[in-house]
């Protein structure tokens, strides 16, 4: 049934903006999809589901209060990795205040598994920080707490280890990393603005399975009919590379996630395992040709 209530969707040309505006548009919801540049494709694909494409950018509050205006409800999430921690809070800030200032009724917001638990992780701190800021406007808001994605694995990096037969990552032998599939996140998401008497005030962390890097690699192997074998990276040498990766895995090597699949299964039963996102999204994917860097002179 369609419903006459806009909820804008920030980061809609991301993975999980993409996702809860697929799942509200499914849902039957106007959806305001937000984003610096409505020409990318995502952008004309999402307008072509049925949403209506709002250009504005989350370092800018005035395009923000303009995106806000007249809408029921807001998601909101921010990217660390692109932003940096100081300019993620900032960003994250901003939303939540021009949605506060617009009146909007019901503000989910994506954050962390674990942002609550003092991990030190900058990419944790800093939507902490922005957890706590909207608590401070009290706005009537959910917060959901989603895991390592199962998503990760179809960047380049890990596809091109898959393709050669391995799967390399921090997790050390004998641990078990919780994961969530993105869909999910979407599913959750629409289940909140669904029901908001359930879900106003409510924190969340969603996972949807637990494996060990070896299990990975062997439902890896019998999703896509290539020998993967797992090893094991040790974080002195991740960070090397990415300080902030290494205290990650040496973090779900020490506390981890704490996600009660379980009780999110009796909420949502189709939540994805490892095994069903890897048949229902994954191996496909997975096996696709990767493309070559191109490097301009």
């Amino acid at each position: 049934m369609a419903k006459e209530e806009i909820i804008l969707v920030a980061g809609a040309t991301g993975r999980q903006g993409g996702a809860v505006a697929r799942q509200l548009i499914t849902d039957g919801w106007q959806v305001r999809a937000m984003t610096r540049n409505p020409k990318q494709a995502p952008a004309v694909m999402l307008k072509g589901q049925g949403a209506q494409i709002v250009q504005a950018d989350m370092d800018d509050p005035e395009s923000l209060v303009a995106a806000c205006e007249g809408a029921y409800g807001v998601f909101s999430v921010q990217n660390f990795w692109e932003a940096g921690a100081d300019r993620e809070v900032r960003e994250g800030k901003n939303l939540a205040e021009a949605a506060d200032a617009a009146g909007v009724q019901h503000f989910v917001y994506s954050s962390v598994g674990g942002a609550e638990r003092n991990s030190g992780l900058s990419h944790f701190e800093s939507k902490w920080k922005i957890e706590q800021y909207i608590a401070e406007l009290d706005l009537r808001a959910t917060i959901l707490r989603p895991v390592f994605f199962m998503d990760n694995f179809l960047g380049d990096a890990f596809r091109t280890q898959i393709q050669q037969g391995e799967l390399a990552m921090g997790l050390a032998e004998g641990k078990v990393l919780q994961m969530v599939a993105v869909k999910d996140i979407g599913v959750f998401a629409g289940m909140a603005f669904m029901y908001p008497d359930d879900w106003v005030g409510y924190e969340i962390e969603i996972a949807g399975d637990q494996l060990s890097g070896r299990q990975m690699a062997a439902a890896i192997s019998r999703a896509t009919g290539k020998d993967v074998e797992y090893r094991y990276i040790p974080t002195e040498e991740i960070h090397k590379a990415s300080p902030e990766n290494a205290a990650m895995f040496d973090w779900f090597n020490s506390a981890g996630y704490e996600a009660d699949i379980p009780q999110l299964r009796e909420v949502h039963p189709d939540l994805l395992s490892f095994r069903a996102w890897l048949e229902q999204i994954g191996k496909d994917v997975l096996m696709a040709p990767v493309k070559a860097e191109v490097k301009h002179k």
